[in-house]
């Protein structure tokens, strides 16, 4: 399996708004890295969507990590997605067909790119994985919009199975305050942990809090 990933403090945060991600990369590239994705990114805008069997960014897409380095090779990767304006059905072939780090940008990429809920297969797919890193981008943003209460729940338990830290789910504390049955479904799993005689993973008792929160005090009007 996979290790459990947390962002390293040389990584910028995929999900990351495009403009501040541009921003943020531009101060941590060297200036042969820069200028790669200067190029890059004014291709994407001059040839976007998707042109017969590959585009131009989709190629540049595979050399992001060796030519801006591993660290952020998914924050280019995002951004060439958002300057090429991939729709659902390019994003969807990029993530049928590209390597495990170039679906997890196309995850990263969903709530900049897809309105609606048109793009949650490519969740959903993520979801049945163990690749904790593929995991943690599909519980982003996107994943915190349209998931149905009922795949958002096994959502958070699969993090939990699979090592994945809660803070990798986008909108957990909105989403879990005062939901009863996520609250049954975690305690279920502390309580085969325990029978089981395994220890009760901290994040499970962050998340299991979360469900027991009242909600949010409306402030009174003067």
């Amino acid at each position: 399996m996979t290790r459990a990933h947390t962002t390293s403090d040389t990584e910028i945060p995929a999900h990351t708004p495009p403009t501040a991600l541009h921003d943020r990369l531009d101060s941590r590239l060297t200036g042969a890295a820069r200028a790669w994705l200067d190029q890059a990114l004014a291709e994407a805008t001059a040839h976007p969507g998707t042109h017969g069997p590959i585009s131009v960014w989709e190629l540049r897409l595979a050399e992001a990590g060796r030519r801006c380095g591993p660290e952020h090779a998914d924050a280019v990767r995002v951004l060439i997605l958002h300057a090429a304006r991939a729709d659902t059905a390019a994003l969807t072939r990029v993530y049928q067909q590209g390597t495990a780090a170039e679906r997890r940008a196309v995850l990263h990429a969903l709530p900049h790119l897809v309105p609606g809920p048109d793009a949650l297969p490519l969740v959903e797919d993520a979801l049945r994985t163990n690749d904790t890193r593929l995991l943690a981008a599909a519980v982003g943003p996107y994943a915190a919009r349209h998931l149905d209460p009922h795949q958002w729940r096994h959502a958070v338990l699969k993090c939990l199975f699979t090592g994945v830290p809660v803070d990798a789910v986008a909108g957990l504390a909105d989403r879990a305050r005062a939901d009863a049955e996520l609250a049954r479904m975690l305690g279920d799993y502390a309580a085969e942990r325990t029978a089981a005689g395994r220890d009760v993973p901290e994040d499970l008792h962050r998340a299991l809090a979360l469900t027991q929160a009242g909600p949010p005090e409306s402030k009174e009007q003067s």
